[in-house]
Protein backbone atom coordinates (compact mmCIF):
# COMPACT_ATOMS: atom_id res chain seq x y z
CA UNK A 1 0.00 0.00 0.00
CA UNK A 2 1.14 3.60 -1.08
CA UNK A 3 1.05 6.42 1.11
CA UNK A 4 -0.48 9.64 0.16
CA UNK A 5 3.01 12.23 1.01
CA UNK A 6 1.30 15.77 -0.04
CA UNK A 7 4.53 18.20 0.02
CA UNK A 8 3.57 21.91 0.28
CA UNK A 9 4.70 23.82 -3.25
CA UNK A 10 3.33 27.48 -4.01
CA UNK A 11 0.54 29.35 -3.24
CA UNK A 12 -2.08 29.59 -6.43
CA UNK A 13 -1.72 33.34 -6.18
CA UNK A 14 1.38 32.48 -8.14
CA UNK A 15 0.48 30.43 -10.39
CA UNK A 16 -2.19 32.36 -12.69
CA UNK A 17 -4.18 30.81 -14.76
CA UNK A 18 -2.64 29.70 -18.55
CA UNK A 19 0.55 29.73 -17.12
CA UNK A 20 3.35 26.97 -15.37
CA UNK A 21 6.20 27.05 -13.46
CA UNK A 22 9.00 24.42 -12.11
CA UNK A 23 8.96 23.58 -8.48
CA UNK A 24 11.68 20.65 -6.95
CA UNK A 25 9.17 18.41 -4.36
CA UNK A 26 12.23 16.28 -2.47
CA UNK A 27 14.56 16.56 -4.95
CA UNK A 28 12.33 16.40 -8.38
CA UNK A 29 12.03 19.02 -11.13
CA UNK A 30 7.80 19.60 -10.78
CA UNK A 31 5.78 20.85 -13.55
CA UNK A 32 2.75 23.24 -12.51
CA UNK A 33 0.61 24.01 -14.69
CA UNK A 34 -3.51 26.28 -14.25
CA UNK A 35 -5.40 25.47 -17.53
CA UNK A 36 -8.40 27.56 -16.11
CA UNK A 37 -8.18 26.69 -12.90
CA UNK A 38 -7.56 23.42 -12.72
CA UNK A 39 -4.20 22.83 -11.22
CA UNK A 40 -2.17 19.64 -12.59
CA UNK A 41 1.52 18.07 -11.87
CA UNK A 42 3.88 16.44 -14.12
CA UNK A 43 7.49 15.25 -14.01
CA UNK A 44 9.33 18.49 -15.52
CA UNK A 45 10.15 16.50 -18.55
CA UNK A 46 9.44 15.31 -21.66
CA UNK A 47 9.24 11.76 -22.16
CA UNK A 48 11.13 12.30 -25.47
CA UNK A 49 14.24 13.56 -24.46
CA UNK A 50 13.74 14.55 -20.62
CA UNK A 51 13.85 18.04 -21.97
CA UNK A 52 12.82 20.74 -19.20
CA UNK A 53 8.75 21.10 -20.30
CA UNK A 54 8.50 24.48 -18.43
CA UNK A 55 11.44 25.61 -21.14
CA UNK A 56 8.48 24.98 -23.32
CA UNK A 57 4.78 26.76 -24.31
CA UNK A 58 1.56 26.53 -23.07
CA UNK A 59 -1.36 27.83 -24.80
CA UNK A 60 -4.94 27.06 -23.44
CA UNK A 61 -4.63 23.33 -23.08
CA UNK A 62 -2.37 22.49 -25.24
CA UNK A 63 1.46 22.30 -23.68
CA UNK A 64 4.38 21.90 -26.02
CA UNK A 65 8.00 20.96 -25.70
CA UNK A 66 10.49 23.71 -26.78
CA UNK A 67 13.37 21.22 -28.15
CA UNK A 68 11.42 19.11 -30.62
CA UNK A 69 7.67 20.64 -30.77
CA UNK A 70 6.10 17.16 -28.92
CA UNK A 71 2.45 18.85 -27.94
CA UNK A 72 0.36 17.25 -24.81
CA UNK A 73 -3.04 17.53 -23.47
CA UNK A 74 -2.23 19.65 -20.43
CA UNK A 75 -5.17 18.40 -18.58
CA UNK A 76 -4.26 14.75 -19.08
CA UNK A 77 -0.85 14.71 -19.74
CA UNK A 78 -1.66 12.90 -23.11
CA UNK A 79 0.25 12.91 -26.09
CA UNK A 80 -1.31 15.19 -28.89
CA UNK A 81 1.54 14.96 -31.24
CA UNK A 82 2.50 12.10 -31.02
CA UNK A 83 -0.29 10.63 -29.75
CA UNK A 84 1.02 7.33 -28.40
CA UNK A 85 3.51 9.26 -25.51
CA UNK A 86 1.94 10.88 -22.51
CA UNK A 87 3.77 12.89 -19.18
CA UNK A 88 4.13 11.49 -15.97
CA UNK A 89 1.75 12.72 -13.86
CA UNK A 90 1.81 13.56 -9.92
CA UNK A 91 -0.88 13.44 -7.10
CA UNK A 92 -1.94 17.89 -6.93
CA UNK A 93 -4.53 19.23 -5.03
CA UNK A 94 -5.15 23.02 -3.63
CA UNK A 95 -5.78 23.41 -0.29
CA UNK A 96 -8.40 25.83 1.56
CA UNK A 97 -5.86 28.16 2.09
CA UNK A 98 -4.79 28.45 -1.96
CA UNK A 99 -1.39 26.42 -1.42
CA UNK A 100 -1.00 23.59 -4.03
CA UNK A 101 0.06 20.46 -2.68
CA UNK A 102 1.96 17.88 -4.53
CA UNK A 103 2.82 14.12 -4.00
CA UNK A 104 5.33 12.02 -6.08
CA UNK A 105 4.90 8.91 -4.90
CA UNK A 106 8.06 8.81 -2.77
Amino acid sequence: MTTVRWRDTINLDDLWEGDMTAVSVDGESVLLVNVDGSVRAYANQCPHQASALDQGDLDGETLTCATHLWEFNALTGLGINPNDAALKSYGCQVGDDGTIYVDIGR
